[in-house]
């Protein structure tokens, strides 16, 4: 471990993490501008959402770079550029009203990993119509307490108790606020 940097100023358990290089922008489509024409929300929109018009079902489409450009705890690159989370990983059912995200900690024994899924789950939460059921989870075999991080981010009652820590809830702003 290094001394250094991240939001919370304290020790980096991965001083030297792989930098990927970020996926292209996606032009956005005729089809896509045309408010006539229906548009399911698909794992692209989960993933990298462009579009800045209105729709009468979900207003909060406005954002963009829904997921990819969450800042990492520790460092100060984005989940994609870390390789955490890619549009592959990212599972919709819009007629289900589902959403999966599998996201790849950096390191087996990140202890970030928590904070990270609740991250996604939070910008997620604030991004998508209600009726959306979300599934946030670590992607198998890439992390010594899957199963533990897992049942943490799945259990409602987990969560929001998270989210009424003040401290926690202020580090999960940085991660989705966005770096100057």
């Amino acid at each position: 471990m290094v001394g250094g940097g991240g939001m919370g100023g304290g020790l980096l358990e991965n001083a030297n993490p792989l930098i990927y290089e970020r996926s292209g922008e996606r032009p956005v489509t005729a089809g896509e501008e045309d408010e006539q024409v229906p548009d399911s929300i698909d794992a692209r929109e989960i993933f990298d959402i462009r579009r800045c018009r209105a729709r009468a079902e979900s207003p909060f489409l406005h954002l963009p770079h829904l997921i990819r450009s969450i800042n990492d705890p520790e460092h100060p690159l984005t989940l994609e550029e870390l390789n955490v989370v890619e549009q592959v990983r990212v599972q919709v059912s819009d007629p289900e009203s589902t959403v999966a995200v599998a996201f790849t900690p950096t390191i087996p024994h990140c202890s970030m990993a928590t904070l990270i899924g609740l991250s996604i789950k939070v910008k997620l939460l604030r991004s998508l119509p209600q009726r959306f059921k979300l599934d946030v989870h670590i992607t198998p075999g890439t992390h010594a307490s899957e199963h533990a991080v897992n049942k943490q981010l799945a259990d409602k009652e987990r969560v929001a108790a998270a989210l009424e820590n003040t401290h926690l809830l202020e580090v999960v702003n940085q991660c989705l606020s966005a770096r100057s």
